[in-house]
């Protein structure tokens, strides 16, 4: 296996991107925007799921002899939530390497850190180097959703690196590099990766069902700019709980109206002493958990700055 390859070049009609080997059956991990197009095309961008097994993508194989190769990539799942997807090759096991999967709760800011990819569609393989810049970031990728729990990384990261891995310097993966914040289209110091931790959640899924789901609390967060707007600076703002499920059968208060105007209703602050800073934070600490599971909340009462009480709560099904 010492001639196989672990990171990937990612062809699709109107673009490209990077990709990862997930395991020998020939799954690749990458952006769920790598792909929007061909989704888009096929019909199938609002339920990917309808796309299994469809031609969406052509992948070039490097292996370290410097051989190329390649292949046909069939849809096997997407995440637009997560901006994740998985297309799966039929290339020889022998080509592939899988990734060798770290941890999130390994990442310290300041550590080294490797991307691999494919910049600006034209430059396959490349390899830059920098170090973690920031940690728990909200992420708000080409899909329009907020990824939480990112990382910040200054390792030079292109348009064409999306989907490709972010390494620690034990080769292991950290992330998916996913967005770059720039006002020229080129890389200018600040990249953002999705957190392993959350690609572990998701791929399993999109690998066995095409489709991810999340674990909530049958409430709806508010934004950030209706929380802001209501003196909240921190925490997760419950806007509404819906009668009957888990976060009312807990006790949890949703944002209201009273005689002297709007009362803010519980903000989450931790999850299982997790600190929750954002709506973001929330939804990524319960990513954690599986449907069923009790998780304890820390909540301020009338806002972040109220009375402060945990709550213990059942984990159910987050509509998307």
């Amino acid at each position: 296996m010492g001639r196989a390859a672990s990171a990937l070049d990612v062809e699709v009609p109107e673009g490209n991107g990077s990709g990862v080997v997930w395991d020998v059956r020939g799954n690749v991990v990458t952006n769920y925007h790598v792909l929007a197009s061909s989704m888009a095309k096929l019909g199938v961008d609002k339920d990917p799921a309808a796309g299994r097994g469809k031609r969406v993508a052509v992948v070039t194989v490097l292996s370290r002899d410097g051989e190329k190769r390649v292949f046909e990539a069939k849809l096997v799942g997407a995440d637009k939530a997560r901006d994740l997807a998985v297309v799966q090759l039929t290339a020889p096991p022998d080509k592939l390497q899988p990734i060798t999967l770290g941890q999130s709760a390994g990442v310290r800011v300041g550590q080294q850190v490797l991307s691999i990819g494919n910049p600006f569609g034209a430059f396959d393989h490349t390899l830059t180097t920098g170090v973690v810049s920031a940690l728990n970031r909200d992420i708000r990728s080409q899909t329009g959703s907020i990824i939480p729990g990112g990382i910040q990384t200054d390792a030079a990261i292109n348009p064409g690196n999306s989907g490709g891995p972010l390494l620690s310097s034990a080769g292991q993966l950290i992330g998916i590099n996913t967005a770059i914040f720039t006002n020229t289209g080129s890389s200018a110091g600040i990249g953002f990766a999705i957190p392993v931790d959350t690609v572990r959640a998701v791929v399993p899924q999109l690998i066995a069902s095409g489709k991810a789901v999340r674990a909530g609390l049958n409430a709806q967060i508010a934004s950030d700019q209706v929380a802001q707007k209501l003196g909240v600076r921190a925490g997760a703002l419950l806007q509404s709980v819906t009668p009957g499920g888990a976060a009312a059968t807990a006790g949890l208060l949703a944002t209201r109206r009273g005689l002297g105007g709007i009362i803010p209703g519980d903000t989450v602050l931790a999850v299982d002493g997790r600190l929750v800073g954002s709506p973001a934070g929330l939804l990524g600490a319960l990513e954690q958990f599986k449907v069923g599971d009790k998780v304890t909340l820390l909540v301020a009462r009338a806002g972040d700055q109220g009375d402060r009480k945990e709550i213990q709560v059942e984990v159910t099904l987050q509509p998307e």
